[in-house]
């Protein structure tokens, strides 16, 4: 092992880049997680009961997620964002407020998952140049899910 390696034995600058991708996605993801958050206290009408218990479904979700990522980082010697002040400066995804329409909420989930998804392929194809399975594991299942979310909120608007 050389001194160009990180703790896990991964090039240490690629490891650097990792760790800024993640910082992102960190960042995004609490704003999403906001987000989701709110559409759950706020949203009304007759899909109402059918959405607060999917809202609160993803947002649970999504706090573990938030956790492992920012683990993630710690794991390549890293360390995560931890405010919104930073998250502010360098989130892709816009805080909503006060969205109660159904349709409108969906719409702002999609929007949101569609950031995620683009990000989560990006730190995939770099993980694997940089032969980190442990990041790219876990965009992988990120990336499944997520589609998969996406199909089925996409067809709840149709």
């Amino acid at each position: 092992m050389t001194n160009t390696t990180n703790i896990i034995g991964l090039d240490q600058k690629k490891a650097e880049k990792l760790v800024n991708q993640l910082n992102q996605l960190l960042a995004d993801y609490k704003y999403f997680y906001q987000n989701v958050h709110g559409f759950h206290w706020n949203i009304t009408g007759d899909k109402f009961f059918e959405l607060h218990v999917k809202f609160e479904e993803l947002y649970n979700n999504l706090f573990i997620k938030i956790d492992e990522i920012a683990e993630r980082i710690l794991a390549l010697g890293g360390k995560p964002l931890h405010t919104y002040e930073s998250y502010a400066k360098i989130t892709n995804i816009k805080a909503k407020e006060n969205i109660s329409d159904p349709k409108e909420a969906v719409k702002s989930l999609l929007e949101g998952l569609k950031i995620l998804l683009i990000q989560e392929r990006e730190i995939l194809n770099f993980s694997d140049e940089a032969n980190d399975e442990g990041t790219n594991s876990l965009m992988s299942d990120y990336i499944r899910e997520q589609e998969q979310l996406a199909w089925m909120y996409r067809s709840f608007m149709a």
